[in-house]
């Protein structure tokens, strides 16, 4: 499941498109001014990102430029009412993949973020295999040894990160500000029942885990089997 940065200022039509991409299976962080769209695209990693062209502190464009600069990879579509060709060449120049107008229907815009998804890029990728686990991010499957096992869907985006990452260390705070949605509920409780939850479903027996305990720091996935604590 992909999580998007959402920068737009205007409150009723950023209520709009949340509740629309969330309703098509995104997870959606939601800024409201440049400088904390900025903040959170450099600290946390998101899979496409919907920018606003004006926004208050920072505008699109520098925002982008900014990003691509200290080497941001995700895809990046402008939403704008700014449809000049000049102002098309500013934010392509910038690093933007896209450029939609508004006013925009939202089938179009998923059918542009679809499009986007599926470019070659660091940080997407349709299939993932890690020894006995493979995951597939279009169909939404995750597989055992060939046998497929259903996530739900911050299961599987969990899972996702963790396969996209295997053998790194996280700790909580940083799996859920990279993983859960922004408008969840962050808590070390919410992850701790989720990855019981994953032990469950995806472990062999109840001696071994593949999502194992570091103590003292936090998290990490190993496809070859850690020991419970």
């Amino acid at each position: 499941m992909s999580k998007l940065l959402l920068a737009e200022d205007d409150v009723s039509l950023g209520e709009e498109l949340v509740e629309w991409l969330e309703s098509e299976n995104y997870f959606v962080d939601w800024e409201r001014d440049g400088e904390s769209a900025l903040h959170r695209l450099l600290c946390y990693q998101h899979d496409v990102i919907i920018l606003d062209w004006q926004l208050p502190g920072k505008e699109g464009p520098e925002i982008c430029h900014e990003y691509r600069s200290r080497g941001g990879k995700a895809p990046i579509i402008f939403l704008t009412d700014r449809s000049q060709l000049k102002d098309k060449e500013v934010g392509f120049s910038s690093g933007a993949d896209d450029y939609l107008p508004k006013p925009f229907a939202l089938r179009e815009l998923s059918m542009r973020l679809k499009a986007l998804l599926r470019r070659p890029s660091e940080l997407v990728k349709a299939k993932i295999r890690c020894r006995i686990f493979e995951l597939s991010a279009d169909d939404h499957k995750f597989f055992r040894n060939g046998e497929e096992i259903k996530l739900s869907p911050i299961e599987f985006a969990l899972m996702q990160f963790s396969m996209k990452n295997e053998h790194t260390v996280f700790s909580s705070e940083a799996i859920l500000e990279r993983v859960w949605p922004g408008s969840s509920d962050r808590t070390n409780d919410t992850l701790k029942t989720c990855i019981k939850r994953l032990r469950e479903k995806i472990d062999i027996d109840h001696k071994d885990t593949s999502i194992a305990n570091v103590y003292g720091v936090g998290y990490k996935f190993a496809a070859n089997v850690a020991k419970l604590d």
